[in-house]
């Protein structure tokens, strides 16, 4: 494929490996272009110019900036895909596949932070609520993989299981919870990220890095 991208972030973001990820996928070229947040990369000029949000990831595919991660990959999968199989265009396929995305974003993603931020930047620790709402949201994504389906309900990969994965293998790297008490889960993560083209540098070692810097505070 011909074209290529410009993704704007840092490894040990979740979402900007959402994009990486889908562009695997969709075997789309990129190239990335570090934005250290720690640094304050996010807030000069130059990348307020394309993202005045100053949000990772950003990018860039040709006169158009894109932000948000998972708007993102589905407009990726509609302009680069050979076919609309990661992100169907089925009226309730795609409300199942918009349905785990806003999970992730909302339920997952959040779920998550709520117990890493505090001690990463330091806020107060996570109360037993965080973990008790962790363990909850992990049982549900466990009954919504169980028998070995995709989250969308698909006999296929698609960007909600991307985007998902994204945030699992986080957690799984950062060691905060036994995630082998969801056997379905686990099953599902070893699955999608054997379809994931070059995972290990879309995905893996950044989840990785972060959580290394995650035991390291």
């Amino acid at each position: 494929m011909s074209s290529s991208i410009d993704i704007y972030g840092m490894q040990l973001s979740a979402p900007v490996r959402i994009v990486q990820m889908t562009a695997q996928c969709l075997n789309l070229p990129y190239t990335f272009k570090e934005v250290d947040l720690l640094k304050n990369e996010h807030k000069t000029e130059e990348f307020l110019k394309l993202n005045p949000m100053h949000t990772i990831p950003t990018v860039v595919d040709g006169d158009i900036n894109l932000a948000e991660s998972r708007a993102t990959a589905g407009y990726l999968v509609g302009k680069h895909g050979k076919d609309d199989k990661l992100y169907p265009k089925d009226v309730l396929t795609r409300y199942k596949v918009d349905k785990m995305l806003y999970f992730d974003m909302g339920v997952f993603y959040k779920a998550f932070g709520d117990i890493v931020y505090p001690k990463l930047f330091g806020g107060a620790a996570p109360e037993q609520k965080h973990w008790d709402r962790l363990a909850e949201v992990l049982g549900w994504l466990n009954g919504f993989v169980a028998g070995g389906e995709f989250v969308a309900g698909t006999n296929h990969l698609t960007i909600a299981d991307i985007s998902l994965l994204a945030t699992y293998s986080t957690i799984s790297a950062a060691g905060i919870t036994d995630l082998t008490k969801y056997p379905e889960a686990e099953a599902w993560f070893k699955k999608c990220a054997d379809q994931i083209p070059n995972y290990a540098s879309a995905n893996g070692d950044g989840a990785q890095a972060f959580g290394t810097w995650f035991k390291s505070k």
